[in-house]
């Protein structure tokens, strides 16, 4: 058995660590230690095993695995690892402990691989370049598997395609899991990620274990997530959240990978499977398709969860707001991709005496306390914002947050080894695009990919809140929710009540223009945007306290003349244009909204939307066109 052993190991590449052997039979027994080696013995599925000969894979007997952290696994997380072993068929096991020597040396093994580079201007940053063909989520590709379909989404009108998700009944998924990682792994190593979503041990916070064939996702969940031995020593034998990814190309691959990242963006597939906590992603290797606690696990698992227990899963920033006498309140705010969430999040206020500070820019969980207030933690560790756009003056404080420790995807790289992209200044020396082509302004094409990404630690922001990792979270006194502000809604408008709130959010739309680019008629900015946005938020810290700053209109109410502060402003922007109360345009979206819901949830709609939508159109007609 020691040859035996010897021989393996001198075939793999390994990361410094403890190394012992783990065996797979097809007897039940108990683990025991002889000498330097540990040998588990698990049980073998008689039918897996059959599959995979069939398969014209070998069955395998024994695995290297670093048995130091594989032993503080609970009974039910080895039995995981163990499952997706004999399934994956890895040349090898690591159990991620989260130390330091550990990312140093998968970033190291990148490097060698040519996957990724230094970004030698900045300290421990590094370069990733994707497969042109795996540069974003795929919306289209990603399932909530349930046997009953109207347990994942909404039953459209007949004749209507439904646009609220996409479904696959559960044991049609588990069929595709039996095809598609049936041997996925072969050559590469099975990442064993132990990661909690919130402050170890908080009340509301959970943990995942994330196995994966990707060094990349090892480094990016590390950034993003609490990772390593402290979760498994917290989760006993506590249940957890299962996610399994594969970049669904076993080695040899039949073609070299494009930008040495190998994917299989014809058989992705990212499928979740909320009765057994379980995330399946197959094929992608790039962001939320891989980095399982994010959208997956955060967002959609997340709001299942919350559902049985009591809380809510939101894709919400979460920022605290100090105003120049000295009061603070917390406000979650919720975006769609791509409308500012993180340069809100950051804002540099432009009025004196203000202060922003950051509890996170993306995904917030929230769940009422004892005494009734509602609180909200960032179940994150880390920023995966959007490069293109950030710069000195949009966003400092996120320019400043991944000067050092981060991992950029997908932007340009210049000869004095600095990261480049669309919006900063121009660079002072070569630049090559992320398609590894020489790139100069003027040449037609984008040196970064328009999704390209940063992922820094959350922690190197100048401006994170002190209360970030507050187990409790933050009071949350207010909930914004906006986007690309279409023409003929307001700047800023409040919800006459609760539930007047609840159908605002869940009538906002978004256009393709952003409340910082919204044109008026000559087709100049309404509204400057970016730290000027302090500006409307001092009227929100105003409404909190109940100031009498607000005046009605039918679809809400806005701020009274003057109460936005705007007088150092020059150009001054044009208040009442940016409030005014456009009656055909609100009567265009009456009828919308009445085509929208009756389309896509004709039976669920639940009856107060119904008479929020009957009071709204009311309101409209009563009110004269000048108002």
């Amino acid at each position: 058995m020691r040859s035996k052993f010897l021989s393996y190991c001198r075939k793999i590449r390994a990361i410094p660590s403890a190394r012992r052997l783990i065996q797979i039979t097809s007897e039940r027994q108990e683990s025991t230690i002889t000498g330097d080696q540990k040998l588990v013995k698990v049980e073998h599925d008689p039918a897996q095993v059959s599959k995979a000969l069939a398969a014209g894979l070998p069955k395998r007997d024994t695995i290297e695995i670093d048995a130091q952290v594989y032993t503080k696994l609970n009974k039910e997380a080895r039995a995981f690892v163990m499952r997706q072993v004999a399934h994956c068929t890895p040349d090898r096991v690591h159990v991620c402990d989260g130390s330091e020597e550990e990312a140093n040396s998968i970033l190291d093994l990148m490097e060698k691989d040519g996957m990724a580079e230094r970004l030698t201007k900045y300290k421990n940053c590094w370069l990733v370049r994707t497969d042109p063909k795996d540069v974003a989520r795929v919306e289209g590709k990603t399932f909530i598997c349930t046997l009953n379909k109207r347990d994942a989404i909404p039953t459209p009108r007949e004749g209507v395609k439904g646009v609220l998700g996409n479904w696959m009944c559960r044991n049609e998924f588990d069929k595709d899991y039996e095809t598609l990682f049936r041997g996925c792994m072969k050559g590469r190593t099975l990442y064993v990620i132990p990661f909690s979503m919130g402050p170890i041990g908080g009340p509301i916070s959970k943990i995942g274990i994330q196995i994966t064939d990707s060094p990349y996702v090892v480094t990016c969940m590390r950034i993003m997530t609490h990772m390593g031995t402290e979760v498994l020593e917290h989760l006993g034998d506590e249940d957890f959240v299962k996610a399994l990814h594969s970049v669904g190309q076993p080695l040899p691959m039949k073609e070299p990978p494009v930008n040495n990242w190998p994917c299989n963006p014809e058989k992705t597939v990212i499928a979740h499977i909320p009765a057994r906590n379980e995330i399946m992603s197959f094929g992608s290797g790039y962001g939320g398709n891989s980095l399982l606690g994010k959208k997956c696990f955060a967002l959609r698992i997340g709001s299942c969860i919350g559902r049985r227990e009591g809380w809510l899963a939101e894709h919400m920033l979460i920022f605290g707001i100090t105003n120049p006498a000295g009061k603070k309140h917390y406000i979650a705010a919720a975006f769609p991709s791509a409308c500012g969430k993180t340069n809100l999040a950051m804002l540099r206020p432009s009025l004196p005496g203000y202060k922003i500070e950051c509890v996170g820019d993306d995904i917030a969980w929230m769940k009422y306390d004892d005494e009734g207030r509602l609180r909200a933690i960032n179940p994150e560790t880390g920023f995966f914002g959007v490069a293109p756009g950030t710069n000195w003056e949009t966003n400092p404080n996120a320019m400043e947050t991944f000067q050092s420790n981060t991992v950029f995807t997908n932007v340009a790289k210049t000869e004095d080894g600095e990261f480049w992209w669309e919006g900063l200044k121009p660079p002072t020396s070569k630049v090559t695009s992320w398609l590894r082509e020489p790139w100069e302004p003027g040449c037609g094409k984008l040196a970064a990919h328009s999704n390209s990404r940063f992922c820094a630690p959350a922690a190197q922001c100048p401006i994170i809140d002190p209360n970030w990792q507050d187990p409790k979270g933050v009071p949350i006194d207010a909930i914004l929710f906006g986007g690309r502000r279409p023409a003929g809604v307001p700047l800023i408008y409040e919800s006459f009540d609760w539930p007047h709130g609840v159908f605002v959010a869940a009538s906002v739309k978004s256009e393709a223009t952003s409340a910082a680019e919204d044109h008026g008629k000559e087709g100049k900015f309404m509204w400057p945007g970016f730290g000027d946005n302090i500006r409307a938020l001092d009227w929100v810290m105003k409404r909190i306290d109940n100031m009498d700053v607000a005046e009605k209109r039918p679809f809400g109410l806005v701020p009274k003349e003057g109460t936005v502060p705007i007088d150092d402003l020059d150009p001054k922007p044009d208040m009442k244009a940016l409030l005014a109360f456009d009656k055909s345009f609100w009567q265009k979206e009456v009828a919308e909204l009445k085509k929208y819901f009756d389309d896509q949830i004709p039976e669920d709609t639940p009856d107060e939307i119904k008479h929020q939508i009957a009071a709204l159109e009311k309101r409209i007609e009563e009110t004269p066109s000048d108002v």
